[in-house]
């Protein structure tokens, strides 16, 4: 406020100097003569006598006895013109040069308040955003690199980058106070789920080895950058980006772990070589303390945290959430991507090969915020599926298969729109509790389902139910899947077992429904799926027994042409000692 008040003074000062000088001599009168002017109205032919105040929307403000009188810059005579236009226009300038010498204060005292974690993600500012309190810095970004993408993976589970909301109270956090860990955890044994650090241009890194403890480099799940997408359509390292060192600089981070350490590349600043790494790829020097080391060999980021973190979940806890608009797929075997790029502003296109044939995948931003993806196949024909955006549900935690994983967070529980393709059933409502007899602690029956609105061009039907379960395995608990459901059909009734064509859950691996028998405490979350298919299946069953989840999915790519999900909980009750 200081600083203020003495803008206001100088300016007061200098226009009584401005005025003082322009006019020499002035006129005899009460305060302040060598302030006065005789100001000449050439449209009323009248005289104003007083001191310039200020000009405002082409009119000079006169301070007269009387007050202000205000008479338009296109009314005065020209040398009274003349006048005001040069003190307004000095005033402006003095004005804009004393505003530049505050912002530029207090640009320094916050640049003195900036945590040294923030500048490496400042690189890649405006894109990536920053802020901070006193413990944990802030990182806002929409979860995709300016680099190109997914070119070069030969392991692929039908996933495409698509934008995030790594924003607001979804934004990762790093904390500025690190502190080590009395007991750390390998990255051997812990967080096959979700991020464990973050890059300087916003995207999440994660395990270097997978879901399946697969070191994800090594099994061609990468792509020449190092990343690829989870099952939230989210795109996420498992490699450290070495890259980004062009960017933020030699001398800089290339990225924060979650614990807090900073994580650098090949070398030190400087260029010099890096010394003995602990099994963590971390180590301490006297001019950075400890930090983690970018390497070309395993664990090729941190392999663990040195700092204290929450494991839930298989996760480091809280993490942003990701989220998908489409359900997460199975792996398409033997698919190369070839190319990826953005045709235009919020429209993309993936090209991959499979057994020597090209297919497309491009999708686009519509303006009601929802995605159409057009599936094209090798003749050129496509497949045109529009998902609606879904809500975010709030609080952190992770959609699935991007940061977070998915575990037992709630679902996204989403209200069919009339006309929509719609999953029911007489006996439980979307987001509601299973009745126990449809589970193992009651009759086991097979819940009744029906549907309605199917889309046009709708040949047959198929319905799945599974189940994701916490811990260190992301692989689906499967209990029911039906296919070549006749098109007419629109219900399956309560124990029904004669409607379409069985596959086999993975409970006891029969083609038969398995009740839901959840383990251990809390409640758990069942997903129930019709697909509405443009034309009957032949799913292959010769690795097993019977005809699996993924191996339905796989015959229905392409020929899915809606669906509506019933998601459904069970919690069991504990039994008293």
């Amino acid at each position: 406020m200081g600083r203020i008040n003495g803008v206001l003074l100088v300016l007061v000062c200098c226009l009584w100097s401005i005025a003082a000088h322009a006019h020499p001599g002035g006129h005899e009168h009460d305060a302040a003569p060598e302030m006065l002017r005789i100001w000449h109205n050439q449209a009323t032919g009248r005289t104003v006598t007083g001191a310039f105040s200020h000009v405002r929307k082409d009119t000079v403000y006169v301070q007269g006895k009387l007050g202000l009188t205000a008479i338009p810059l296109s009314q005065l005579a020209p040398s009274d013109k003349r006048f005001a236009q040069g003190i307004s226009a000095r005033i402006h300038q003095l004005n804009a040069s004393l505003l530049a010498e505050v912002t530029e204060s207090q640009q320094a005292s916050i640049s003195a308040k900036r945590p040294a974690a923030a500048v490496a993600f400042e690189a890649f500012a405006p894109k990536v955003k920053t802020r901070w309190d006193e413990r944990y810095l802030y990182v806002e970004s929409d979860g995709l690199p300016d680099h190109p993408m997914m070119v070069g993976i030969t392991s692929w589970q039908q996933q495409v980058p698509m934008p995030q909301s790594y924003t607001g109270a979804n934004a990762w956090r790093i904390p500025l106070k690190p502190v080590p860990a009395a007991n750390p955890l390998s990255a051997k044994t812990h967080f096959f789920r979700g991020a464990i650090a973050l890059a300087a241009n916003g995207i999440p890194i994660f395990n270097a080895l997978n879901n399946r403890g697969a070191d994800s480099f090594l099994i061609g799940e990468l792509d020449e950058f190092g990343g690829h997408c989870g099952r939230a359509d989210d795109y996420h390292y498992h490699i450290a980006p070495v890259g980004l060192q062009k960017t933020v600089g030699p001398d800089r981070p290339i990225g924060y772990a979650l614990d807090g350490y900073p994580l650098y590349g090949l070398l030190e600043p400087g260029g010099k070589p890096v010394g003995k790494l602990d099994t963590f790829n971390g180590h301490e020097t006297t001019a950075l303390g400890y930090h983690y080391h970018s390497t070309n060999i395993y664990p090729y980021l941190n392999g663990g945290f040195h700092g204290e973190v929450t494991e839930l979940d298989g996760q480091v806890d809280p993490q942003p959430r990701a989220q998908s608009v489409r359900p997460d797929t199975p792996p398409l075997r033997g698919a190369k991507i070839t190319d990826f790029a953005r045709t235009k502003p919020g429209a993309y296109s993936l090209t991959y090969t499979i057994q020597g044939l090209t297919c497309k995948i491009n999708y686009r931003l519509e303006a009601d915020g929802s995605y159409t993806f057009d599936y094209i196949n090798p003749e050129g024909k496509a497949v045109t599926i529009n998902y609606p955006t879904r809500q975010r549900g709030g609080g952190q935690g992770g959609g699935r298969g991007g940061p977070g994983g998915g575990g037992q967070a709630v679902p996204e529980i989403i209200p069919a729109k009339p006309g929509d393709f719609q999953l029911t059933s007489s006996v439980v409502v979307n987001g509601g509790s299973l009745p126990v007899d449809y589970t193992c602690d009651g009759s086991s029956s097979s819940p009744p389902v029906a549907w309605k609105s199917a889309p046009a061009g709708t040949k047959a039907f198929a319905v799945i139910m599974h189940h994701y379960p916490p811990g260190e395995t992301e692989e689906p608990h499967v209990y029911w899947v039906i296919y070549n459901i006749p098109v007419a059909t629109k219900t399956i009734p309560l124990n029904d077992r004669a409607i379409g064509e069985r596959g086999v859950n993975t409970v006891n691996r029969r083609a038969q429904y398995a009740p839901p028998c959840s383990q251990g405490p809390g409640k758990k979350w069942y997903i129930l799926t019709v697909y509405a298919l443009s034309d009957e299946v032949k799913p292959d069953s010769s690795a097993s027994r019977g005809v699996t989840r993924d191996a339905l999915l796989v015959a229905m790519k392409g020929k899915v042409l809606a669906t509506s999900v019933l998601n459904v909980s069970y919690e069991r009750k504990l039994q008293n000692p």
